[in-house]
């Protein structure tokens, strides 16, 4: 399915005719043919080398070259993102490259960058390890300053007045003093940077290793470390451990290995300024190098399911097209012939077709994404009615029945109207799951929210405030203490309201009962109409059905719809429920007080007989008229016109049978009668589902006077700021969070299903498959 910025004169209700054509390529202009026909994008190319694996086509070298680029590009992409580069969005003039000349551009910066990055990993580490050198000496030589001016000020303080040998002079003291220098002890140490985390477990296992025989000293390094190894910020301590004797080193040594207490080396360079700028001229170019790869690809794609002619010059293609597009095509053909300087040009010729074509609507930005919402249930056979145009108008309607006010429909429209008026900047974006699924349904959103703003008015609910917006209300209280009371205690001073609902039923004990009944009786007459647009809508698939189908839903539940409206205009007490029942129980009764015009009761019994009627009516003829088309094609007709007068039977015939098994008239039958059971029964389930207008509706409203009576006003009712603030946050919340955000979701969804069940299951059956040309438009916005 297409999306454009205009559209042409188009019919939303059929898919386009389509054809099944061959195109005969000569060699020399095959390229340049299939990347015309993949700027045009309206030829859907068949597979016509199913039985070869992808390593025995004709061009599997040339996609293994693309490949081999394509991987080289994601390469340069991952080292922009390294450098918080983008692809440069302006283009890069005079720098063509033919695909010879970009496959060795690539693979010299590919090797420039492979060679510059282990370069720039060995000189980050050096530097790393070098920044840890210049903080162990800082830390080390605080160590010793303090220990030298500690032994000095001891030296001083013991000097004069203790001898050698004492049991209190220090055992370092002691060692200077002896004049012996094989009773010395000799001193190492080992110094560096450990993690913080594991400075603990270093000092324990450092005092159990060596049972004590070392001297450790740690100090805390204000700032992150570089890590030389991880190459990540690490928080660590500076060590130093003062050990005596070969033994306790080695032992120290691979303490400190084990803890990854990094020892020191000197190496530096910079070269980091020069792989910047290679990067940004790599970024500059790239979305022109990346776009040319992917078309080069897509082309080898597209010519590997192309097969040679007997004399191996010609390409032949076979696919379909829209009939509007031959001529397109055929220009497209003559303008790569002569771009080619082909001495043979490229033949178009129509095929006649058996199998069933795809099923191609054009749309626009504005109709593409309720095209998507029927084909999420199924995509329309080829000619089937289609239901995305009545969508544009009931699904949004439909949603707003139970999402009803004007105050959330407008915040609904602001922010969708921003994301319309921002679509450009969007549209070149990647943006998150959720953001993006509301961006792409943003024009279904906007006329959801319109639709609300209009059913808002009508129930007068404003946050689920009423306001007299058309006038003022007609009824006026009696005396002050009918406040609390029903329509009892009112009187009517003016005339009716309007438009919409009075707002004097806002408030009052009555409001419940009221809107109950306005919102359940105004469900049941939208379901029914629904079904019946369904209904009509399945003459064009399959006539035969229609009249039993209309027959029967009216018989009923027209009639029920009749009985309201008649009741709604008359004022009557009438019990709906009992008049429905005993038509069915007792129709030769006397309806009395339930009596609502004259001749109700031989009119339902005129309504009973019809739906009993329609219902063998539904079952037996399409099976006898099936029988028959068999019999009269096996005389000598093999095949039937592409345009039928019934498509869904012939389809039906050949797609269940391939068209030349034997009719199995039991088989057919037992399937009809199948299908009949489905739509009496589902005839009522599915008016009964419609509740679920009445039901949202009626959660919605309350939930919002909830929030605003038992949060806002609650909040007002104290004379504090600081619970007015809090109460007006916890209402703004409240609303976004549940109204606007939850709320959208479930009217959605609840919207969605009676558009797939209760209206589709009509006269829908979804069982064809999308046109998918060959595109360059599509083949951008692929992943690869």
């Amino acid at each position: 399915m297409g999306e454009g910025g205009s559209l042409p004169t188009m019919d939303l209700m059929r898919s386009e005719p389509m054809q099944l054509a061959r195109i005969i390529i000569p060699m020399e202009s095959a390229h340049r043919t299939i990347s015309y026909l993949g700027d045009l994008g309206l030829f859907q190319f068949k597979d016509l080398n199913t039985g070869k694996s992808p390593f025995q086509r004709t061009f599997a070298t040339q996609i293994k070259r693309s490949g081999e680029m394509a991987r080289k590009l994601r390469f340069f992409k991952d080292q922009m993102m390294k450098a918080g580069l983008f692809a440069s969005s302006w283009p890069s003039y005079g720098s063509e490259f033919s695909l010879d000349e970009l496959e060795v551009k690539l693979g010299e910066l590919e090797a420039e960058l492979t060679e510059m990055n282990a370069n720039t990993e060995k000189l980050q580490r050096a530097y790393n390890e070098l920044l840890e050198y210049k903080l162990v000496l800082q830390k080390a030589s605080e160590f010793f300053h303090r220990a030298q001016s500690s032994a000095t000020s001891q030296q001083r303080e013991f000097g004069d007045r203790l001898v050698e040998g004492s049991m209190d002079s220090p055992l370092l003291l002691e060692q200077e003093m002896t004049t012996d220098i094989s009773k010395q002890v000799k001193l190492g140490f080992v110094s560096g940077l450990v993690p913080r985390d594991k400075s603990m477990a270093f000092e324990r296992i450092l005092f159990r290793a060596t049972r004590g025989n070392v001297f450790l000293k740690q100090d805390v390094v204000q700032e992150p470390v570089c890590d030389p190894v991880q190459g990540e910020k690490v928080e660590k301590n500076v060590f130093v451990v003062f050990y005596s004797g070969e033994r306790a080193k080695n032992k120290v040594l691979k303490i400190c290995d084990a803890f990854g207490a990094n020892q020191l080396k000197t190496t530096i360079d910079v070269g980091i300024l020069h792989w910047s700028s290679v990067v940004q001229s790599i970024a500059n170019q790239f979305d022109q190098w990346n776009n040319l790869v992917k078309k080069e690809k897509s082309i080898y794609h597209t010519l590997n399911t192309l097969s040679f002619d007997v004399t191996k010059k010609c390409l032949v293609a076979e696919g379909w097209c829209p009939v509007f597009a031959t001529s397109q095509i055929q220009n497209a053909l003559q303008k790569a012939t002569i771009d080619s300087n082909s001495q043979v040009g490229a033949i178009f010729e129509i095929l006649h077709a058996k199998e069933s074509p795809p099923t191609y609507f054009r749309t626009n930005k504005f109709t593409s994404a309720f095209q998507e919402i029927v084909d999420a249930y199924g995509v329309a056979k080829y000619r089937e009615a289609n239901p995305g145009l009545y969508t544009i108008v009931t699904f949004p309607f439909l949603f707003a029945v139970m999402f009803g006010d004007w105050g959330h429909g407008i915040c609904l429209f602001l922010v969708t109207l921003f994301l319309i008026i921002r679509e450009k900047k969007y549209s070149s974006q990647k943006l998150g799951d959720i953001m993006e699924m509301a961006f792409g349904g943003r024009y279904v959103i906007i006329m959801m929210s319109i639709f609300s703003i209009y059913t808002g008015f009508i129930y007068n609910e404003f946050f689920s405030v009423p306001f007299e917006l058309f006038g003022r209300s007609a009824y006026d209280c009696r005396d002050p203490s009918c406040k609390d009371a029903t329509t009892i205690g009112m009187i009517k001073v003016r005339e009716t309201y309007p438009f919409g609902v009075d707002p004097i039923w806002h408030g009052t004990r009555s409001e419940l009962p009221f809107l109950n009944s306005l919102k359940m009786k105004m469900s049941i007459l939208l379901g029914v109409a629904q079904m019946n647009l369904g209904i009509i809508l399945s003459y064009y698939n399959a006539k035969y059905q229609f009249i039993p189908q209309m027959i029967f839903l009216n018989s009923l539940f027209g009639y029920l719809s009749l009985l309201i409206i008649v009741k709604w205009c008359t004022g009557s007490q009438a019990d709906l429920y009992h008049i429905l029942i005993y038509m069915f129980l007792s129709p030769m009764d006397d309806l009395g007080e339930n009596q609502l015009f004259w001749g109700q009761k031989y009119l339902q019994i005129l309504l009973l007989l019809s739906a009993l009627v329609a219902v063998p009516w539904m079952l037996i003829p399409k099976p006898l008229l099936l029988k028959k088309q068999y019999e009269e094609r096996h005389q000598g007709q093999t095949y039937a016109p592409l345009h039928s007068l019934d498509e869904n039977i012939e389809s039906e015939m050949y797609e269940s049978h391939g068209g030349h098994e034997e009719f199995e008239f039991s088989e057919v039958l037992v399937h009809q009668l199948i299908h009949t059971i489905e739509f009496v029964l589902g005839s009522v389930s599915n008016t009964a589902s419609y509740l679920r207008l009445w039901a949202l509706s009626l959660a919605h409203s309350e939930l919002s006077s909830v929030f605003y009576e038992k949060v806002l006003l609650l909040a007002w009712g104290y004379n504090s700021v600081v619970i007015l603030i809090i109460g007006i946050i916890v209402f703004v919340f409240a609303t976004v969070g549940v109204l606007l955000v939850m709320e959208t979701l479930s009217a959605f969804l609840h919207a969605l299903r009676l558009h797939w069940v209760e209206f589709q299951n009509k006269f829908y059956e979804g069982d064809g498959y999308k046109f998918d040309p060959f595109s360059f438009a599509s083949v951008g916005e692929e992943d690869d």
